[in-house]
């Protein structure tokens, strides 16, 4: 009984002690022994693509961009002229074997303008798609240390290559004046359709990206599929016309670079512009924008797990 009894009293007054208020000081104690903790819980709802967050980082993505066209000409001995010398060289080899030996039509114009004139924006949606892709396993270390929006660096990916392809544009501007190819007023559209393939690029890269993190196949397949791309694509033979090219140019009227290009070398050299493709070929590039990046930003949060 006195053990119960005294059992009692020391229970009674610890819960007279709780019940009694802690003094201001020793509460504001209390809470800085405390350990700070933040959680972080994943949404069930799905995700948003928040480019007010991307916008907030616009330092670490020029960060990044710059990085990558760094390390891509570094300890190269010429540098960024390689921007300007892989469409040369092509334009060289497709102007011998595509004009001369095989006499493929160039729609009147000189053929290696007709060629360089569509290279060029297949290099720049190649080489984005193809960097963009590859770019979230090549950032193992970033991505498992610190926290930033992911989207940045496939979008760092395609914006540096905006730099090559804007450097070997002076190619093209060089090769007009040796043929006294005078510019047209066209050439106002040529940054709208460098912001399309852009977009297009961006939405297939974010797609790659997420899926090459699970399956590695993708680095294979990507660099093999774009080079099919290249012949699948009217960059070194024009479209055809009338009822018969409409029926063999099925596959290239689905393929949105064939506007693109088309438009491109519209734009650049004078021609028609096609606007219906070119709308339709838009509306392709904001739909695979879109389902690129949230199909990226549904999967992102396994990346630093499974990378």
């Amino acid at each position: 009984m006195a053990s119960a009894n005294g059992s009692a009293t020391v229970l009674s007054r610890a819960q007279r002690h709780a019940d009694t208020p802690l003094p201001q000081s020793a509460s504001t104690a209390l809470r800085a022994s405390t350990p700070h903790r933040s959680v972080i819980v994943a949404s069930k709802k799905w995700p948003r693509i928040d480019l007010g967050e991307i916008w907030k980082f616009r330092e670490l993505l020029f960060f990044l961009v710059w990085r990558d066209v760094k390390v891509r000409y570094k300890q190269t001995f010429l540098g960024v002229a390689w921007a300007v010398l892989q469409p040369a060289m092509m334009m060289v080899v497709f102007t011998v074997f595509f004009h001369r030996i095989a006499g493929i039509d160039t729609a009147g114009l000189p053929a290696p303008l007709f060629y360089l004139s569509g290279l060029l924006p297949w290099f720049f949606f190649q080489q984005a798609v193809n960097s963009s892709g590859m770019s979230v396993v090549g950032s193992e270390q970033l991505i498992t240390k610190i926290y930033f929006p992911r989207l940045i660096i496939p979008f760092a990916a395609v914006f540096a290559a905006v730099f090559d392809s804007l450097i070997a544009l002076t190619l093209l501007g060089v090769m007009c004046l040796f043929y006294g190819v005078m510019p047209a007023a066209t050439i106002v559209l040529l940054p709208l359709i460098y912001v399309i393939i852009a977009m297009l690029a961006i939405g297939l890269g974010t797609l790659i990206a997420a899926l090459n993190v699970v399956y590695r196949d993708f680095r294979y397949v990507v660099p093999f599929a774009l080079q099919l791309g290249l012949f699948a694509t009217p960059t070194i033979y024009k479209t055809l016309e009338g009822h018969e090219g409409r029926t063999l140019n099925l596959l290239a009227d689905v393929n949105p670079m064939t506007a693109l290009v088309s438009g491109y070398r519209s734009a650049a050299i004078g021609g028609d512009m096609d606007w219906r493709a070119m709308g339709v070929a838009l509306l392709i590039a904001l739909l695979m924008m879109v389902i690129g990046c949230f199909y990226f930003r549904k999967t992102e949060d396994r990346f630093a797990d499974i990378i």
